[in-house]
Parts: C-alpha cells; structure tokens; sequence
C-alpha cells in the first residue's frame, strides 16, 4: 500500500527535519520526507492520513523490555505487550533472556522470534544469555545465539559471582564482535535491598542497596574491557556517580554505551511516599542529585537512550508490603508521553528526544531503525502533543497496570504507529483520514 503522511510535524534529526512535511511510503519503506510539491511525481497514494497539528516521529526503539514470554503468561502475553508497544509508538524492541526457560539455545530465541512475526507488530531482538541457565558459570554458544536472531548477550538481574567466568565470557563475546549488556550490580552490596540507601529508607525502616554497589560493579566492567576489548552497554544506570564513571570511561575511549529508564528521569526515592509498591522499582530510585546528573548526562551524551524498563507485574506479586512486593513496572505506552514531559520541563532540544528513543538505540544494537530516511523500513508513530488523559488501568493496554505514574494526568499520546508501511494502530479520528481507491 502507497500511504502518504500528510501535514505533520516530521522531527528527525538524521534527516536534519523538524517542521511540517508529509511523508511517502510505499512497499513498507520510506519514499521520501519532504514538503507536499516536492515529493516524487510518480508517487500516488492510496491512502492519505491527515497529520495536521501533529508530530510524527521515527518508531521507538526500546532497549528493555519484558514480553513475559515464554513461561510467565500470567503477568502478561506477548499479543498484550506487542499491542501495548503499539500504543506506545514503539516499532522495535529487546527483550531480556530471564524467561522462563532462559533463551541460552538458539531454538527458543527462533520460537520467540517467530511468535513475534506472526503477530506483525513490533519488531522484537532477543538478548541470549550470556551463561546457560543464567547461573554464572558455563558460557553459552553465543555464534549459534547470534545466527538465530540475539543483538547482544546478557544476564538480566543474575550476577555472575566467578570474575574468570566473567572475563572469559567478555573475550568469548569480543571474539564474535558480540556486545555484552550488563546492570552493574554488586551483588553482596545490594543483597536483600529494596529502597537507595540513604536518609529516607532509613526513616522508613527499609534496607538499603547503596550507590557503590553500582560504582564498584561498573569499576570491576570497565577494567575487564581494558583487558578484553569488549564493547558493553550499561543498562539503567541511576546514581550520580555511576553517569559520571560511564563519562570518564566515554573519554578514554572504551566502547560503552548506556541507558536510563525513563522513571528514574522523573522521580527520587522520596516518590515511595507512604510504602507505594508501585514505585518499587530494580534499581532503586535514587536521590534528586542522582536524578539531576541522571538528566545532565542526557543532555550532554554520557547516555545514549532512554528505556521503558517494561516488566508487567501481576496484582497478588505486586499488591504487598512495599519490602515483600515484587520490584517492575509498565512503561511502554509511557515511554514517549514521559519523555516528551521532561522535553518541555527543561527545555531539551526536540531533537535529542529522538537520539535518545530512535537513533541512539538504533545503534546500540546494530540495526536499521530509529530514522525516516528514504529506503528505511516505514516505522513511525503520530504522536498528538496536546491529548489530555489519565494514566490508570482504563487507559493501559499492557497486560501490567502497574506504575509510579497511575492517576497522574499527562499530555500527549500516541495516536497511530506504523510498522513497515501497515498501519498496526490508531486512536485517529476517521474524519481525519481520507482514503482513495487504488
């Protein structure tokens, strides 16, 4: 289908566009991005979607997020959270190995991959496991795990305790040009911890994971990188100290890139309030000058994107006593009304935005996303900045209704996506769209 975006404000900086164009596709690629006159003559929609007084960026590319599959449908489905990501203007998306089974053999990242296609939604890339079973002790064949779909290898929230384990799956994954994606985490510092360690976990009676666990984590990574040649993404960093380590490392021109989850750009520990499990969140929410560096190093490169962190999570796992909840939260359909939220608290530039949520993790995983660019695949999203709505179970499409932000009014939404030239969503008015025959 020949479908031409017309009228909105295309921003996109690998294009060097922000401001009203349309955009043509065509055979589920881009066409062109240009005003109306200057499109191909020889291009004849057969549907036109009328843009006006609306942003259209490239899709969303997300570098974490949990589809719960396989083995925990009964937080969430993969149909669920792919319709969820829809809603949320994300085209592509990495999922993590810790399923159930863990993806450490290439059958079950090709059945996952799959699932995904036969539902022509979002895109989604598996990260292997970087040890089988994800028990920190024998390495995976990562080759195999490349060639059935995996961008990178990880071990989620599992530590591996043996440092030689560690360094020999560093130089194992450098020798296949393999990125390793790791949350720094000491494990025998943060042990049994919910809350940051600081002056309100304390008054609150709830234990403590400290910021050095994250600092001596990220020290003992970059070291094993001088040794290795290891690219690495740190994933959601959250203190102060930890953007400003990612930094130096940044300067001395080791291969590290890095997130942050979109709810640590917006909120400090003081946001538990009274034991709201909602905000128990891996890691934990941090103090406001971890907040602030958090946002500084957004602006100034040190972090390359912006993650939804999504891990659904049922009512009896979540509805606890804030220390026995289960830590997560929703945030796909959150991740680009949220951002654009910060965009216009501070002022930011709109096309870092689109570094942050397209481009930026793009490139972290090697593939060709996040950019409008003639020849591309067609995934975009239509995003209304002036809709008015109300985070809360009505309004979530995600199988996981739960998130610090429930009952807070935002605006802007995502109000159509398109994923290689179909149109997969829309909340657009019909008497916006004008369809001709073909």
């Amino acid at each position: 289908m020949r479908v031409l975006i017309s009228g909105g404000r295309v921003i996109d900086p690998s294009i060097e566009a922000d401001g009203p164009m349309d955009v043509a596709v065509a055979a589920g690629r881009v066409v062109a991005v240009a005003p109306r006159n200057e499109l191909p003559s020889d291009f004849a929609p057969s549907r036109i979607i009328d843009a006006s007084g609306l942003w259209v960026f490239p899709g969303l590319v997300d570098l974490s997020a949990r589809l719960r599959e396989p083995g925990y449908e009964y937080r969430a489905t993969l149909e669920s959270e792919m319709e969820a990501a829809m809603a949320g203007g994300v085209t592509s998306l990495v999922c993590p190995p810790d399923t159930e089974p863990v993806l450490d053999e290439p059958g079950l990242v090709e059945m996952l991959k799959f699932k995904a296609r036969q539902l022509n939604l979002a895109k989604v890339y598996p990260l292997g496991a970087l040890t089988t079973g994800l028990k920190g002790e024998t390495l995976t064949e990562m080759a195999e795990l490349t060639e059935a779909g995996c961008v990178g290898f990880s071990q989620a929230e599992e530590p591996i305790m043996d440092l030689r384990v560690m360094a020999q799956a560093m130089r194992y994954a450098r020798n296949f040009n393999c990125t390793v994606f790791l949350r720094p985490n000491e494990p025998n510092l943060s042990r049994g911890g919910v809350a940051h360690a600081g002056a309100y976990a304390a008054r609150m009676g709830l234990s403590g994971i400290p910021v050095m666990s994250e600092t001596i984590a990220l020290n003992t990574y970059f070291e094993l990188m001088r040794n290795t040649g290891v690219a690495l993404h740190v994933c959601r960093i959250s203190s102060a100290k930890g953007v400003d380590l990612v930094r130096q490392a940044k300067a001395e021109g080791l291969p590290v890139t890095c997130d942050v989850a979109i709810h640590h750009v917006h909120l400090t520990d003081m946001d538990i309030g009274f034991f709201d499990p909602h905000a128990h969140l891996i890691p934990p929410l941090r103090e406001q000058r971890d907040r602030d560096a958090i946002r500084d190093g957004l602006l100034d490169g040190t972090i390359d994107a912006i993650c939804s962190d999504h891990t659904p999570v049922d009512d009896d796992a979540k509805l606890l006593p804030f220390a026995e909840s289960e830590a997560g939260a929703t945030g796909l359909e959150l991740l680009l009304t949220l951002t654009i939220k910060w965009m216009r608290e501070q002022n930011v530039p709109m096309h870092r935005v689109v570094e942050l949520l397209c481009s930026g993790p793009a490139r972290v995983i090697k593939v060709q996303a996040g950019s409008l660019r003639a020849g591309m695949p067609a995934d975009l999203c239509v995003f209304n900045p002036d809709q008015d709505w109300l985070v809360g179970s009505q309004t979530l499409i995600s199988q996981g209704k739960h998130t610090p932000f429930n009952g807070f009014p935002m605006q802007g939404k995502v109000v159509a996506t398109m994923v290689n030239g179909n149109l997969v969503y829309t909340t657009l008015d019909k008497t916006r769209n004008k369809v001709t025959a073909d």
